[in-house]
């Protein structure tokens, strides 16, 4: 469906309201809207474990390599990738404990376009879904959810995730995600204006 209400969004959040021990999510691009972050802090704060799964810049269709032309959509992956930087910087305490794992993705040559839900052993939700607020307020998506309590479906989801796992390491801080210093030029350039422009907020809105 479309719009902030529909069936898919309640899904989503109604799996990670209801999750008693596990959380993996997995998302390409890293703008969780607000109601999302919002349910994966109370799991965190019930004592779930949460993975998330989220593509390296390099692995973004948008991605420039340096020496290349640049563009204002280049900027894209260091924008979702400084988002996951400030999620894990308040974080910290988790991820150091273990109870949050995150991971990136990157195999050289390849783009990252996988998404998923998975919940407590139990319940696979299949999507096209991004996960950002783009995905939740304007795109038109839909979701197969899988609900497994007799364990049937461990076999090919447990295969799943290690495939997944098998190219995305965990990182232990912020700080392995690289400084923002470290940039291209234009790139800084171009998301400095935006913030200074005050225009971040509603860009992040429609991505």
């Amino acid at each position: 469906g479309v719009g902030r209400g529909n069936p898919l969004n309640r899904a989503v959040c109604a799996l990670l309201a209801a999750a008693r021990t596990q959380v993996i999510i997995s998302t390409p691009y890293f703008n969780p809207p607000r109601v999302l972050m919002r349910e994966l802090d109370h799991a965190l704060a019930r004592g779930v474990r949460v993975e998330l799964i989220v593509g390296d810049r390099t692995a973004n269709d948008f991605y420039i390599a340096p020496g290349e032309p640049f563009s204002a959509s280049g900027a894209l992956p260091y924008l979702y990738e400084d988002n996951l930087r400030a999620f894990t910087r308040r974080r910290h305490a988790a991820i150091a404990s273990g109870q949050l794992q995150v991971r990136i993705w990157n195999d050289p040559g390849h783009t990252f376009h996988a998404k998923g839900v998975w919940v407590d052993q139990r319940y696979s939700l299949l999507t096209g879904n991004n996960l950002n607020p783009r995905g939740f307020n304007l795109d038109l998506e839909n979701g197969l959810l899988i609900d497994d309590p007799q364990g049937q479906w461990l076999g090919p989801r447990e295969a799943e995730l290690a495939e997944l796992r098998r190219h995305a390491p965990k990182i232990g801080s912020a700080e392995e995600l690289g400084a923002k210093a470290e940039h291209p030029k234009d790139v800084r350039r171009f998301l400095r204006r935006l913030r200074y422009s005050r225009l971040e907020p509603l860009i992040k809105r429609v991505l």
